[in-house]
């Protein structure tokens, strides 16, 4: 009986202790979830450069994860060479990217040489048909899997 009163004022103390615990998992539980929620964004990646016969095959590998489907979309490309100055702007035309899926898109560009390539900005969305006016660019995320950069 001489352990009664410190084993019951121990389990009083570790009583109060955990519901600071419990409270602090709970919290700690909670901000991961809020972290974790994927914000809406039409992902754009450069894949690859490969000289063609017309000059230089680019792929794309698209994922529209804003809230709709892009029923239309088109990209205004600007290239740069090395003296950091545009050799070329082009649209291209990434038809539809449906909300969720991935697609990969391929265009031959004409008298483009891929090593003379030193950087691809998407200058524009002339053509973005689905979610709300302006969310395309509002959204739009680059990366590059080649040596160049590639943004948006």
């Amino acid at each position: 009986m001489a352990f009664t009163r410190p084993v019951t004022r121990f389990a009083t103390l570790l009583a109060a202790g955990s519901l600071v615990f419990s409270g602090a998992i709970q919290a700690y539980a909670q901000e991961p979830a809020a972290a974790a929620a994927p914000k809406a964004a039409l992902d754009v990646e450069l894949n690859g450069l490969v000289p063609s016969q017309k000059g230089c095959m680019m792929t794309f590998v698209a994922l529209n994860t804003l809230p709709q489907d892009i029923t239309k979309i088109s990209f205004e490309l600007a290239f740069f060479n090395d003296k950091n100055a545009v050799d070329k702007i082009t649209v291209l035309d990434f038809r539809d990217l449906p909300q969720g899926k991935k697609r990969v898109r391929q265009f031959d560009m004409p008298n483009v040489k891929c090593e003379a390539v030193t950087r691809v900005l998407i200058n524009d969305t002339p053509a973005c048909e689905g979610p709300g006016k302006g969310e395309c660019m509002k959204g739009l995320v680059t990366r590059s899997q080649v040596s160049i950069p590639f943004e948006g």
